[in-house]
Formats: structure tokens, C-alpha cells, sequence
């Protein structure tokens, strides 16, 4: 076909991946009729790791690197790419991963965790690549706009989710260091002219080593280092069990172990350690010949020293600790799954969001809810929720059918804010300096640490804070809503980007708009004031707080962050446009292989189609493409209307169903617009069968569920097999059938 307009689709991982094996051939056959070809590339973790290993791999086994091709996609003004929820991967995950591959004839090497050789050390580096967040600082070539869109927020409104209650007298708090953490030994500068970087340690015996190689410069970025002080994070959270012991509360701890993948992981370990020194200062010995590391939490504990003599002694020294020490919050209370068991069960956006919706209570053993003492160690993010329950606490609850909403203004491109993640952080195993320094050996930063001691550094480009300004004033000038910049001035990051801001704001008439910088504490009180007058008011913040407040917001305002609109207009004028932020959603895999029934709500992805559909019509002058979008919204709108969402039980619709109701819709809408005569004939008789089969078509679907399903595979599942379980409707499949 001539002239034919391409949309770049991503298989990713666990509930997302198994609804696209349902919702995909849908959206190829409806756009198939406005010469849109769908492209798929694997971005999953299982496919991550194969492209990384070709050396490993018999002919028929190698993939390419789909991640580098879409990221080099990204920077082309062609692009539009539909990226779907990924498993930011934890070193447990990732050995999982790499298990069931092997099992499965993929002769891929083990992880090595301590690597004792220059190939091994190759092999890590290689594996380094594939864990935490990966993906998305590759594809993010832009910056974030993320929104509830006016269908969504309405039926919300109609249909208000379940709010706990909060009591004035709440026991709940947020815990958190005073010296000694990131914030506070946080050091920042903008640089001047162009040029190259390098991180050196300086070891206090006199040796010298290179932790990263020169790396290049911009002009007018803004580059920071800062430390987190293990025995300050030790000693705090020693100090900080105790209080929760004293007081007769609950303790949590919430962290980003999968995005951060390199330093939280080692601020759990030390939570952990701390809890249990005890016992891991008993059995030092036991647990080193074993490689037991505290950051992996206890359910690697558990399983390393399954089958060994002293195996019953250790778990009831643990036992023992937990009896003594204040409750500690579960993720799981029917299988005794505590909030230290694996570092990433307990991710602090979506667990501090749950919190706040319930009234600020987490599960106790017992599977109640109480409140809880929450750990966050790192000032930079802290006080922000710190400052929402307060609010909470003095205001009550928020109550979804009246208030407002806080679409976001993200800072993210070209990896801007990647924090704790990156080839910038390090654990450092001796007493010294670090010092980031110039290709002529000027110190540009400096840190004195200790052994053990994490340093991060971080980079933001000068091109990407210019956009994220120009998109927030935009934003607040299109919706005509009052926007505020989330920006610590006492905190040293934040104070360079306080600069920028205020001088590109001076580019744009903003007569008339109400545009604010606001320290993120006074920003959640001042946001909450205004949403609880019904009215709205824009975030505009950094990364990783926009990671926080999309998840924050949405689960107030909407029950669930998977159901935001979240756009990335492309800063070299292609489309990323993202599914919601609702994670990848490990428990609805679980229940669909036991008993094949998928809970996963696709809204995201619905939104997400619709918004590429457009910026294709727009970009490509593809006609069809406009129609396809503009009824794919009055579907939207119409599947929320008659609430086609998931159900949650065996019986009632699933995934697969709202896929079918969503696909019936938008042929509807198809066949009763009159703007394109040829897509009306097409969509007509599809609509007629669709209508005619629909008590069929849902039996088929709701016969498919009850019974275990065989996917071949968690992380690297069989296509054939998981497509036969997730398009069961041999009638669906037939009438789609017709569009092609």
C-alpha cells in the first residue's frame, strides 16, 4: 500500500502482555481500514535479555534489540509508539527471569551477583542493562503529559470508589532522616560550556580509581551528587523501630527498589539488617556461605537456607524478632508475606497512594487494616506525603465525586532526574572522596563518604527544562487551570532548576495565568485546597515526583492510576503515548493461570490508541485515521457509561469481554458516523454481527474462565498458547476476520 501510516506497538510484560494478545488483533483489524499498519516489538524482560545475549543463542533463538531501535524512533519525527507497562526488573526478577528462559533451551549465562573474572564482570554489566528502569528512559525522548481524560473523571464522579476514613487522631506518620540522606548532602551546578565528565574515588589509603569514564557535557545542564550515609540510615532506622515499638504502631517501609534500582535496594538491605541484626549478626557466618544479602530481603533469605540444619532455628530467630519488635505491615497476611520479604513488593508511589486512599492504613497479620509508622529515609520526597497526611488528617478524607483534578507536567526527557538507577551510582567499599570532575580536572563536585555509603549523581539537559516549561504553560493556557512547579528552594537540585524555570517562564505571555513555584510540601497543601473546591491544578514537577503524583492523584481522584491519559509529545515531533501508570500487575497473572480470568483493566491502552490515532491524523493528513479516532472516543466514553470494565470474580466480565465491548462500540460508532461513506460500508455489517452474536460471543468468553491456564511461560510465555487462551471467542474472532 501506498503512503501507509505505521504505529509501533510494544509487547512488555505480565497483565499488560497477556491483554494484548486479546486486544491487538482488534486494533489491527479496525485501523487496517485506514492503511495504518500495527508494528509489535518486544520490550519485555524476557526479550530485553535475549537481545542482550546473541552470543549465547542458537540462530533460530537470536532477536534484535527492540528497546535501541525504538529508542533511535524516538528522536524521528515519524515516530508514534505505543508503550505499554513494563517490569522495571529487581535482581530477583531478573533471576527468575533467566531461570525460566534456560528452562525453556535458551542458553543464556547465570547472573553473577560478585563477579570473580573480567568475563563474568562483562556478563553483569550486560544483565545491568536489563534491570530496574530501563525502558523508559530510552523511548522518553519528551516530557510527560498525563491527564484523567473528561470521560474518565466523569464516571469516576458517577461512580465514586471506596475511600477509607481518616481519623484526626490518626497514629499514622512518615518517618525520615534528619542529616545524613540524599537531600541534605546534596551539592549542585549548572554547567557553563560544553565538554566531558568523569567520577573518580579517591580512596583514603591513596589509591585512586575511575567509577565512571568521561561522559559528555551540555551547556546549561544541570548536574548534581549526593550521598546517603549508611550508619546515619542504620542509626535512624534503629531509632525509628524503637518508636514504632514504643508508641504500639505498625511499621512500613516504602521504597523504589525497581526504578532505583541501584540504591534502594541497598537502603532495604539496611532497614532490613537493622530489623533483624540479631539474627543476622548470629548467623553471619551461616549467611555468607550461603550469599544471603539482606537487600534481597527475606524470602531470599528463606529460600537459601531451605533444607539446610539450621533451617527451622534461623526462621524461629526471625520469628522471634518480629514477636519482640513493633508489627510490621504485610503485603500478603494469608501467606505471611511481610513488607520485608522482596524489595520491590513494596513500591512507595503506589503503596503511599493505597495508604492515603484508606484512611492511612496498611494490612496488619491479621489482614486488618491499622495504621502505620511509613519509613521513607530521603527528605527529597518525604515531606510531600508527609504533608498530605497531615492535610488528611485535619480535613478528612477527599471525596471523589466533587473534587477536582491534577493532571501532570512531567520533566523526564533524555533521561533528565534518573536517580539511584544509572551507571551514576555506586556503593562505595572503603573511606575517601568521590569528586566528578572535567576532561581537564577541575572538580565540578565533591563528596566525602564512607564505606558503604551510596553516591548518586545525576544529569538534567538544558533543551528538555526548556520544553517542560513550554508544555506547562500550554497546558495551562488550553485547559485554563492554575499550574504549579513542585520545587524545593532549600533543597540544592532544586534550587538550579528554580533558575531555569523562572527565566524561561519570561518567553511566554502568561498574562492571565495563574502560574506558580511552590515548595513541595506547600504545593500538596496548596493542591489539595484547590481540588477540594471541585476546581483543578496542574503538577508540573520533576521525574520522579511525577512518578509519585501520578499514581498520588489518580488513585484518589479515580480508584486506580491505570486509567490516566498519559501523552509524551516527542521533542523531535513524533508520539509516545503510554498506558496509564498502573504497573505491570503480578497478581492478576496469578489469578488468570489459576483459574483464567484476567482482571486488568485496558482503559490505558484504549486512551492511549486514541491519542495516537490522532497525532497520526494529524501528523500523516490521514483522514480515516481522524474518523477511527474521533469514534474510538465516543467508545470510550460509551464502554464507561455502560461500565465494561473487569469485574473482579470468576463469572462476570473480564478482560477479554471489555475488549470484546470496547471493539462492538467503536464499530457502532463507526457505522453511524457520516463523515467517511467507505469506513460506514465497511463498519456496518461488522456492527450488525456484533449486535446479532453478542449473548454468544460473551458465553464463549465466559466459558473460557474457571479452569487453570497453560501459557507456557511467566516471563517468556508461549505466543500460540497465550493467544488461544486470551481469544477464546471463536465467533469474535470470525466477524474481526471480515476487516482483513
Amino acid at each position: 500500500m501506498s503512503n501507509q501510516s505505521k504505529i509501533m506497538y510494544t509487547i512488555t510484560d505480565e497483565a499488560p502482555m497477556l491483554a494484548t494478545h486479546s486486544f491487538l488483533p482488534i486494533v489491527k483489524a479496525f485501523t487496517k481500514t485506514a492503511n495504518i499498519a500495527i508494528e509489535t516489538r518486544d520490550i519485555s524482560l524476557a526479550g530485553r535479555i535475549l537481545s542482550n545475549f546473541p552470543e549465547f543463542l542458537k540462530e533460530d533463538q537470536k532477536i534484535g534489540d527492540a528497546l535501541t531501535e525504538l529508542g533511535q524512533l524516538a528522536n524521528t519525527p515519524e515516530a508514534n509508539i505505543i508503550k505499554l507497562p513494563n517490569i522495571s526488573a529487581s535482581v530477583l526478577q531478573l533471576k527468575e527471569a533467566i531461570a525460566e528462559l534456560q528452562s525453556q533451551g535458551f542458553n543464556i549465562p547465570n547472573f553473577p551477583e560478585e563477579p570473580q573474572n573480567d568475563a563474568e564482570k562483562e556478563i553483569k554489566a550486560k544483565y545491568s542493562k536489563v534491570l530496574g528502569s530501563a525502558v523508559n528512559p530510552v523511548l522518553r525522548e519528551g516530557n510527560s503529559d498525563r491527564r484523567a481524560p473528561k470521560a474518565v473523571k466523569n464516571y469516576a464522579k458517577a461512580n465514586p470508589h471506596k475511600m477509607g476514613t481518616w481519623a484526626s487522631d490518626s497514629k499514622t506518620e512518615v518517618a525520615h532522616m534528619n542529616s545524613g540522606d540524599f537531600y541534605g548532602t546534596e551539592n549542585s551546578t549548572t554547567i557553563e560550556k560544553d565538554g566531558k565528565f568523569r567520577i573518580v574515588f579517591n580512596a583514603e589509603n591513596g589509591t585512586t580509581s575511575v567509577l565512571k569514564d568521561f561522559s559528555n557535557l551540555k551547556a546549561g545542564e544541570v548536574i548534581d551528587s549526593s550521598v546517603m550515609n549508611l550508619n546515619a540510615l542504620k542509626q535512624f532506622a534503629k531509632a525509628t523501630i524503637a518508636d514504632a515499638k514504643a508508641k504500639n504502631v505498625m511499621l512500613s517501609a516504602h521504597l523504589k527498589a525497581t526504578m532505583m534500582k541501584v540504591s534502594d535496594p541497598i537502603i532495604f538491605g539496611a532497614i532490613v539488617e537493622t530489623f533483624f541484626a540479631d539474627v543476622y549478626t548470629k548467623y553471619a557466618d551461616v549467611f555468607n556461605s550461603l550469599d544471603i544479602n539482606p537487600n534481597n530481603g527475606l524470602q531470599d533469605l528463606y529460600n537459601k537456607i531451605a533444607g539446610i540444619p539450621q533451617e527451622a532455628e534461623i526462621k524461629q530467630a526471625i520469628a522471634d524478632a518480629l514477636a519482640n519488635g513493633p508489627r510490621v505491615a504485610m503485603v500478603n497476611s494469608e501467606k505471611g508475606i511481610t513488607n520485608f520479604h522482596v524489595s520491590s513488593d513494596v513500591i512507595v508511589d503506589a503503596s503511599m497512594a493505597a495508604l492515603a486512599r484508606s484512611g492511612g492504613k496498611m494490612w496488619n497479620t491479621d489482614g486488618k487494616e491499622e495504621d502505620t509508622i511509613a519509613i521513607i529515609p530521603d527528605r527529597s520526597y518525604a515531606g510531600f506525603y508527609s504533608a498530605c497526611i497531615d492535610e488528611m488528617k485535619q480535613n478528612g478524607a477527599l471525596d471523589p465525586k466533587t473534587i477536582g483534578s491534577v493532571p501532570n507536567v512531567g520533566l523526564m526527557a533524555q533521561k533528565a532526574e534518573e536517580y539511584g538507577s544509572h551507571d551514576k551510582t555506586f556503593q562505595l567499599k572503603e573511606n575517601g572522596i568521590v569528586n566528578v570532575e572535567d576532561e581537564n580536572g577541575n572538580v565540578l563536585l565533591s563528596q566525602k563518604v564512607e564505606a558503604g555509603d551510596i553516591f548518586r549523581m545525576c544529569q538534567v539537559k538544558d533543551a528538555p527544562i526548556q520544553d517542560w516549561v513550554k508544555l506547562a504553560v500550554n497546558r495551562a493556557r488550553l485547559s485554563d487551570t492554575p499550574a504549579i512547579f513542585w520545587l524545593d528552594k532549600d533543597r540544592a537540585h532544586d534550587s538550579e532548576i528554580i533558575k531555569k524555570v523562572e527565566k524561561y517562564l519570561k518567553d511566554y505571555d502568561t498574562t492571565g495565568l495563574d502560574i506558580r513555584i511552590m515548595d513541595v510540601k506547600d504545593a500538596m497543601k496548596e493542591t489539595l485546597r484547590i481540588i477540594r473546591q471541585g476546581k483543578d491544578v496542574i503538577s508540573v514537577s520533576g521525574n520522579v515526583l511525577r512518578d509519585y503524583l501520578t499514581d498520588l492523584f489518580p488513585i484518589l481522584e479515580l480508584g486506580t492510576s491505570a486509567k490516566m491519559l498519559s501523552i509524551v509529545p516527542l521533542m523531535n515531533g513524533g508520539g509516545l503515548f503510554e498506558t496509564g501508570a498502573g504497573g505491570s500487575a503480578p497478581k492478576h497473572v496469578e489469578q488468570f493461570i489459576e483459574e483464567g480470568y484476567l482482571r486488568w483493566d485496558s482503559l490505558g491502552e484504549f486512551l492511549a490508541l486514541q491519542a495516537s490515532l490522532e497525532h497520526l491524523a494529524q501528523t500523516q493528513n490521514n483522514a480515516k485515521a481522524q474518523v477511527l479516532a474521533d469514534t474510538l472516543d465516543e467508545a470510550n466514553a460509551k464502554f464507561l457509561a455502560e461500565d465494561k470494565s473487569p469485574a473482579r470474580k470468576v463469572g462476570g466480565i473480564d478482560n477479554r469481554g471489555s475488549h470484546f465491548y470496547l471493539a462492538f462500540y467503536w464499530a457502532q460508532a463507526l457505522a453511524n458516523q457520516t463523515k467517511d461513506a467507505e469506513l460506514k460500508a465497511t463498519f456496518t455489517p461488522i456492527a450488525e454481527a456484533m449486535t446479532a452474536d453478542e449473548v454468544k460471543i460473551n458465553s464463549e468468553l465466559i466459558a473460557a474462565q474457571g479452569k487453570e491456564q497453560k501459557i507456557g511461560g511467566y516471563y517468556h510465555p508461549s505466543f500460540e498458547l497465550t493467544e488461544k487462551a486470551m481469544r477464546p471467542s471463536e465467533t469474535l474472532n470470525t466477524i474481526l476476520a471480515k476487516l482483513s
